[in-house]
């Protein structure tokens, strides 16, 4: 999995940091270099300590695997009046909750397909789930989720944000058993669907 190569990488990176004499000139590289392994052009123009938290702001410029088009597009959406509603930073606590319940149960649902003949247990699921670094809310939306057969009628019109946020977490899910069942293919293949 990308994780097992990544982590070390990062956990070397922040040996490195924290013993540098340079930490923040260090870091402004640092961050920069890895958005630009994913092809995103980026600069760092802020980068400060707040309590336990490191505070960064980035110009972020287009991407190298992103059509001019769809460039455009994303930049105008973010200039209209309506982006600032769903804005993830200051979106409605009712509305963090819906979007979590939905991700939760279209997990659910993954994992239920992904044996369709067999009932899963939930101490089974949760011990391949937590290495997963799920947050608790949707760990807690799974376990309830899995109570009930969960339908293929969640991949129906599947909302672009929830699907583009349950995908990674739902192609890590499908790959536990490390074989990928025509079910699941599918959902998969409904996700990245719905993201386009």
């Amino acid at each position: 999995m990308l994780s097992q190569i990544v982590r070390p990488l990062v956990n070397t990176q922040v040996r490195l940091l924290a013993n540098s004499q340079t930490t923040q000139t260090t870091l402004v590289e640092t961050i920069a270099r890895w958005l630009g392994y994913l092809g995103v052009d980026a600069k760092v123009t802020q980068l400060s300590p707040h309590n336990d938290r490191i505070h960064v702001a980035l110009t972020v410029g287009k991407p190298d695997s992103c059509d001019a088009q769809d460039w455009t597009s994303i930049l105008e959406n973010l200039r209209s009046p309506q982006s600032n509603d769903y804005n993830y930073l200051n979106t409605s606590d009712y509305a963090h909750e819906l979007h979590q319940l939905q991700i939760a149960r279209l997990l659910a649902y993954l994992i239920q397909i992904s044996d369709p003949q067999q009932e899963i247990a939930w101490s089974d699921i949760e011990s391949q789930l937590i290495p997963l670094n799920l947050d608790v809310s949707i760990l807690k939306g799974i376990q309830s989720a899995m109570k009930v057969p969960q339908s293929q009628d969640l991949l129906e019109k599947l909302d672009p944000d929830v699907a583009a946020s349950a995908f990674p977490i739902a192609v890590k899910i499908a790959c536990l058993d490390q074989e990928i069942n025509s079910h699941e293919n599918h959902a998969l293949s409904a996700l990245l669907s719905a993201m386009k």
